[in-house]
């Protein structure tokens, strides 16, 4: 009975401090925040001991934002040359999927090879806005914040990936748009898509899938492009993570060990 009592009495006082501080996810912030500043007090010792316990938050931001620069120019080296999103099936950029009944169409009458066409040129056009992205990517990069660097340095391993997606995702879309359209347009996309709908414009069923026009082409190269960047990244973070001979920079290996 005292156990229940005791428990009970538990939950009633974390309920209360949920909704004094506002919301669960405050809640566990503080306390990672509370157990990390404790450990760092009595020295980090112990192996239970968390990553980055005797750095400053200045270092630990300095070390996460360093891990996704490193990441960051490895990645756009591999998407950003010929064929690296178009011969990796990881990243490849299909076509758009309401353009599917158009495919469709233009193979039942041979012309399927306009629609081959159109697909290579949006993987190529996100190639060429890979490596102009990156100065993009460092820059947003520096603005991440460095509240909650200890709880990322000590979360999974695409920690830092996942933060930087869900806060910068916008602004480098808005910063990515003009290059990717310029790409797009210089690929030769917009000019197959204008034929190939020319020459589908007879077929049934697909006049719906052909009222989006061109300006379709930049969202979906963009949309996907960032996806690939992103799933790239992820990687190399967990990479930087778990071995030490990608800790490239003497940064990294204060940070992450090795």
């Amino acid at each position: 009975m005292r156990t229940t009592l005791t428990a009970t009495a538990l939950i009633l006082g974390l309920s209360t401090t949920v909704m004094a501080q506002g919301n669960l996810m405050d809640m566990g912030k503080n306390l990672l925040r509370d157990q990390v500043e404790s450990r760092t007090q009595a020295g980090g010792g112990g192996a239970g001991s968390s990553l980055g316990s005797s750095l400053s938050s200045g270092e630990i931001g300095s070390g996460l934002k360093e891990a996704l620069r490193v990441a960051t120019d490895k990645v756009t080296g591999q998407l950003g040359r010929t064929d690296g999103f178009n011969a990796d099936p990881a990243v490849h950029i299909p076509l758009p999927e309401r353009l599917e009944t158009v495919r469709k169409g233009l193979a039942l009458v041979g012309k399927s090879a306009m629609v081959d066409d159109l697909e290579l040129k949006l993987n190529r056009a996100a190639e060429a806005a890979t490596p102009a992205a990156k100065q993009i990517f460092f820059d947003a990069v520096q603005k991440m914040s460095l509240d909650d660097a200890r709880g990322i340095l000590n979360g999974p391993q695409d920690a830092a990936t996942q933060y930087f997606k869900r806060a910068m995702t916008p602004d480098l879309k808005t910063a990515m748009r003009p290059l990717v359209d310029k790409t797009v347009a210089q690929s030769g996309a917009v000019q197959s898509y204008q034929g190939m709908t020319g020459a589908a414009k007879g077929l049934p069923m697909v006049g719906d899938a052909l009222q989006s026009g061109p300006s379709m082409l930049t969202d979906h190269v963009l949309e996907r492009a960032l996806s690939g960047i992103f799933d790239y990244l992820g990687k190399e973070e967990a990479g930087i993570r778990a071995n030490p001979a990608q800790r490239s920079t003497d940064l990294l290996k204060k940070v992450f060990g090795g």
